[in-house]
């Protein structure tokens, strides 16, 4: 049985966020949880808490055993870009791209 989360509109780039994806795909859910508590990336606060809200929808479903969840697909998908612009020198201005993501957990007993 697959268990799935999703967060959307992520306020950070989906390069930066798709290192941790790769670092924690296949992983059993204690172990992803783990390495991203102690990973060094902007990002793996986004990705531990979508991995904890997966793991929470499962415990409601009924004969699912959480201690046996692994991630299956991990996904991050690029969002909406906002566009800024920066006051530059002689009366010009610079653009600023606010790049943000979609991210999308699935889990599966193993």
């Amino acid at each position: 049985m697959e268990i799935k989360a999703c967060d959307r509109h992520v306020g950070i780039s989906a390069q930066k966020v798709r290192l941790l994806a790769d670092l924690v795909r296949g992983m059993p859910v204690s172990d992803a949880l783990s390495t991203l508590e102690y990973t060094r990336k902007a990002g793996s606060r986004y990705v531990g808490k979508l991995l904890s809200s997966a793991v929470a929808n499962a415990g409601s479903r009924e004969g699912v055993d959480v201690d046996t969840l692994f991630v299956k697909t991990i996904c991050v998908d690029e969002g909406p870009t906002m566009k800024r612009f920066r006051a530059r020198s002689m009366g010009r201005g610079s653009r600023i791209l606010k790049r943000s993501c979609h991210i999308t957990v699935v889990l599966d007993e193993g």
